[in-house]
Protein backbone atom coordinates (compact mmCIF):
# COMPACT_ATOMS: atom_id res chain seq x y z
CA UNK A 1 0.00 0.00 0.00
CA UNK A 2 1.25 3.47 -0.69
CA UNK A 3 2.27 5.66 1.86
CA UNK A 4 2.80 9.31 0.81
CA UNK A 5 4.50 10.23 3.98
CA UNK A 6 7.41 7.62 3.68
CA UNK A 7 7.88 8.68 0.28
CA UNK A 8 8.55 12.19 1.32
CA UNK A 9 11.05 11.23 4.03
CA UNK A 10 12.67 8.97 1.29
CA UNK A 11 12.76 12.08 -0.98
CA UNK A 12 13.96 14.18 1.82
CA UNK A 13 16.88 11.49 3.72
CA UNK A 14 18.00 11.33 -0.67
CA UNK A 15 18.10 15.35 -0.84
CA UNK A 16 20.01 15.34 2.16
CA UNK A 17 22.64 13.01 1.58
CA UNK A 18 23.07 14.53 -2.20
CA UNK A 19 22.96 18.17 -0.50
CA UNK A 20 19.92 19.26 -2.41
CA UNK A 21 17.14 21.09 -1.20
CA UNK A 22 13.61 19.88 -2.30
CA UNK A 23 13.21 23.16 -4.30
CA UNK A 24 16.37 22.08 -6.20
CA UNK A 25 15.21 19.00 -7.21
CA UNK A 26 11.68 20.43 -8.34
CA UNK A 27 13.45 23.32 -10.23
CA UNK A 28 15.66 20.76 -11.86
CA UNK A 29 12.88 18.01 -12.58
CA UNK A 30 10.51 21.35 -13.99
CA UNK A 31 8.11 19.58 -10.83
CA UNK A 32 6.23 22.49 -9.21
CA UNK A 33 7.82 23.78 -5.61
CA UNK A 34 5.18 22.10 -3.54
CA UNK A 35 5.91 18.54 -4.90
CA UNK A 36 7.10 17.67 -1.70
CA UNK A 37 4.18 18.73 0.07
CA UNK A 38 1.55 17.52 -2.30
CA UNK A 39 3.89 14.09 -2.28
CA UNK A 40 2.93 14.37 1.43
CA UNK A 41 -0.21 14.44 1.16
CA UNK A 42 -0.64 11.89 -1.64
CA UNK A 43 -1.88 14.26 -4.16
CA UNK A 44 0.39 13.02 -7.31
CA UNK A 45 -0.59 13.86 -10.45
CA UNK A 46 1.37 11.45 -12.82
CA UNK A 47 3.44 8.51 -12.23
CA UNK A 48 5.83 10.57 -14.11
CA UNK A 49 6.34 12.89 -11.01
CA UNK A 50 7.94 9.46 -9.63
CA UNK A 51 10.38 8.29 -12.34
CA UNK A 52 11.97 11.93 -12.52
CA UNK A 53 12.16 12.34 -8.73
CA UNK A 54 14.22 8.65 -8.94
CA UNK A 55 15.93 9.68 -11.98
CA UNK A 56 17.24 12.55 -10.39
CA UNK A 57 17.89 11.21 -7.02
CA UNK A 58 19.50 7.52 -8.96
CA UNK A 59 17.37 5.32 -7.20
CA UNK A 60 14.21 3.30 -8.12
CA UNK A 61 10.46 4.65 -8.17
CA UNK A 62 10.59 1.16 -5.60
CA UNK A 63 12.81 2.35 -3.24
CA UNK A 64 11.08 5.66 -3.07
CA UNK A 65 7.44 4.13 -2.60
CA UNK A 66 8.57 1.18 0.06
CA UNK A 67 9.06 -1.56 -1.98
CA UNK A 68 12.87 -2.17 -1.33
CA UNK A 69 15.38 -1.03 0.81
CA UNK A 70 18.21 -1.07 -2.08
CA UNK A 71 18.08 2.39 -3.53
CA UNK A 72 20.00 0.90 -6.73
CA UNK A 73 17.58 -2.12 -7.39
CA UNK A 74 17.17 -0.19 -10.55
CA UNK A 75 20.41 -1.04 -11.45
CA UNK A 76 20.69 -4.70 -10.58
Amino acid sequence: MYNSQFTADQIKKLLIDKNKTGKQMASDCNLGVNVLSNLRRGDVKSIETFYKIADYLDCSVDYLLGRTDNPNSHKL
